[in-house]
């Protein structure tokens, strides 16, 4: 199961058309398939290949957050430039982005290891140090509204996440007003950050481009904010501690691990909360979810 949507040749016909470009230069259609949420077709061209990304049906069940999403990654995009490698925008809808494809396969679909990964992890700290150079006016998602504080932002975040768990009836590690507390408790400590940053969110291996041994690209920037920078390092150390390499190439020695924490409280309750409205079901999927539980146990026994 899940909350994708696909269109036929005459439909992406009719998409591309809409988005300025000639249907009969194209050679072919490929959809993408690593993705969970949206659609994503490769558009072979004669000058050079898209990307075409479809949001969910508009009726298909989302969590608070999920909405506009579309909207969120053209933003992502048009204030990444430059500063990382990221996709160009050529054309935005409300349910749809066409974008350039960047050079590369996800660093997920390929065995780095050895001093090939360590000197990739070097080079994604420093590129990630680029993006964090990125700074706004206010904190928050785009598409929820942004506020003047970052411990405003991140518990409306974090109150919208656990009313998606209450309305799809998710069993939590504890009650959601304890983990609530939890946050509320921290407040000060997340009133320490001052600069909205932009963040990706889900910079996991899937999302990274590697072509010839070099990052080529940052792509899925759909779940991007504006906030703490040291949110962006739970992504990059999904399930597994922070290395020293991509310090290194960030530019420091060590992040703030109390705020680390909370933020993987955070997207771990993201992870065991969508697979709800998305309909997750077999062995993987169990399999993931004891994992994801087994983490989110242990990062909200250190707050």
């Amino acid at each position: 199961m899940g909350n994708k949507r696909h269109l036929d040749r005459a439909g992406l016909d009719r998409l591309l058309h809409d988005a300025g470009q000639d249907p009969a230069q194209v050679r072919s259609y490929d959809e993408l398939t690593e993705g969970t949420f949206n659609t994503v077709y490769r558009i072979g061209l004669p000058d050079g290949d898209l990307i075409l990304k479809l949001a969910p049906d508009p009726a298909a069940p989302v969590l608070s957050y999920e909405h506009d999403l579309i909207r969120t990654e053209t933003g992502f995009y048009a204030s990444a430039q430059g500063k990382a490698p990221v996709p160009e925008v050529v054309h935005a809808g409300e349910d749809f982005l066409l974008m350039t494809a960047l050079p590369g396969t996800s660093w997920h679909s390929q065995t780095i290891s050895g001093d090939d990964r360590t000197r990739l992890r070097k080079e994604l700290g420093a590129i990630v140090a680029g993006l964090h150079e990125v700074t706004g006016s206010a904190f928050g998602y785009p598409q929820q509204g942004l506020t003047t504080s970052w411990s405003t932002a991140f518990l409306a975040m974090i109150d919208d996440l656990l009313a998606d768990a209450t309305a799809y009836d998710v069993p939590l590690p504890r009650p959601a007003a304890a983990i609530r507390q939890l946050v509320i408790d921290r407040l000060d400590l997340l009133d320490t950050v001052r600069t909205p940053v932009l963040v990706h969110f889900d910079l996991w291996e899937g999302n990274i481009l590697v072509e010839n041994g070099r990052l080529t690209g940052l792509v899925d920037g759909e779940r991007a904010f504006w906030g703490d920078p040291v949110a962006e390092f739970v992504s990059l150390s999904l399930f597994s501690e922070l290395d020293d390499e991509l310090l290194a190439g960030y530019g420091v020695t060590g992040v703030d691990e109390i705020r680390l924490a909370i933020y993987r409280v955070y997207l771990y309750l993201i992870m065991t909360i969508e697979v709800a409205p998305r309909g997750y079901e077999g062995p993987e999927h169990e399999q993931l979810g004891r994992l994801v539980r087994r983490h989110l146990t242990t990062e909200l026994a250190k707050l």
